[in-house]
């Protein structure tokens, strides 16, 4: 049992408006996601992360925040970001739960594209608050990130109680709420990885074969053919191909 988590629950009635946030894993997306909070008027308590990299994110983007372990994380913060690799989530979040870091209260925040909002169930089981939030691009782990969370699509499945909190808190990131149910979230995170990784193939194989024929920046050429066919497709589906395949 972890001594240091405090033994009082956190009442959601009672919970001030704007909340302490801790993050588990300073990837790419979990200082990001927290500088956005802070903007909208949240405390950044505190961070957890193992590599140098991890270390030097939270430095940058929540500076003066300390570094501390995942349990420590919980003890200080009443909304947690669980921002890490897919694979490790669930050890992570069952991890959490055995040992009692977990408050009755506190809001979990993973933000997986594969699972929904039951991979928080052993932290439900404790009492927590399980919402899972995907923001739907990619993150460089840089400032640009906070910047370009604004008009992004997030992927949001929690308990129907908790979907406005969890819209609410899309919102004040400067993101787009969309509502996935649990039982469509494999469907969901496979047409993300096809459309972003089948693109980034296809736009590799083009400037090859640019390049084979001699054209000497295929980027600069592929550019503006590849904006425009996107921003058609998106707009008109299969009705936007030209060419022999149309």
């Amino acid at each position: 049992m972890n001594t240091t988590v405090p033994k009082e629950p956190l009442d959601a009635r009672d919970r001030p408006a704007r909340l302490t946030v801790g993050v588990v894993g300073a990837g790419r997306v979990g200082p990001a996601l927290a500088a956005a909070l802070q903007l909208a008027g949240h405390r950044p308590v505190a961070v957890s992360g193992v590599s140098d990299a991890s270390r030097r994110r939270a430095a940058t983007l929540l500076p003066d925040v300390p570094v501390v372990t995942p349990a420590e994380v919980l003890a200080r913060a009443e909304l947690v970001l669980l921002t890490v690799p897919d694979d490790a989530l669930p050890g992570l979040v069952e991890g959490l739960a055995e040992t009692g870091a977990v408050r009755p209260g506190q809001l979990l925040v993973h933000t997986s594209g594969r699972y929904g909002a039951r991979v928080l169930d052993p932290a439900l089981r404790a009492g927590a608050l399980p919402l899972a939030l995907h923001p739907a691009m990619t993150f460089t782990g840089s400032s640009v990130d906070v910047q370009r969370l604004a008009g992004c699509s997030f992927g949001v499945t929690a308990p129907e109680e908790l979907r406005l909190a969890a819209e609410a808190l899309v919102i004040e990131m400067g993101g787009e709420p969309e509502w996935i149910a649990e039982e469509s979230r494999p469907l969901y995170h496979a047409a993300l990885a096809l459309g972003a990784n089948h693109l980034v193939t296809l736009v590799a194989e083009s400037m090859e074969l640019l390049a084979k024929a001699g054209v000497t920046a295929p980027d600069r050429m592929l550019g503006p053919l590849l904006g425009a066919a996107l921003d058609n497709a998106l707009r008109s589906g299969d009705a936007a191909l030209t060419g022999p395949v149309a």
